[in-house]
């Protein structure tokens, strides 16, 4: 998947926001202000997702291209290249689930708001 269809895909979520809190390489959207993704903009572009833990250690014996969290809780985060062989189903799959585990961290009224993607 090329890194724009990745970017619009995460634009999209309901009160998605991006941000560079890090550096001008490290592009990150947050919900509610709670990083759901990191993309790295260097040569090889990567992004970190939240995983759920079963499932993170199951992609990363699967995937070659899915990896322990770089510089993030390698138990709940995983580094995954989108631009090489993953599909864009599994890519978007991976998405949704890190959206999904930050919102359910979030109050229940926020939760509400982007389980129905209402607007203030």
């Amino acid at each position: 998947m090329d890194v724009e269809t990745f970017y619009q895909y995460c634009k999209q979520k309901p009160y998605a926001e991006e941000c560079f809190p890090f550096d001008e390489q490290t592009l990150v959207f947050k919900v509610f202000g709670k990083m759901f993704v990191l993309i790295d903009l260097s040569d090889e572009i990567t992004v970190n997702l939240k995983c759920d833990v079963q499932r993170a250690i199951e992609l990363r014996e699967k995937y070659a291209d899915i990896l322990p969290g770089y510089h993030l809780n390698k138990m709940h985060w995983n580094t995954v290249y989108i631009e090489r062989n993953l599909t864009d189903v599994l890519l978007f799959e991976l998405v949704d689930m890190s959206y999904d585990l930050v919102v359910a961290t979030l109050p229940k009224q926020q939760q509400q708001l982007c389980k129905n993607d209402l607007k203030f």
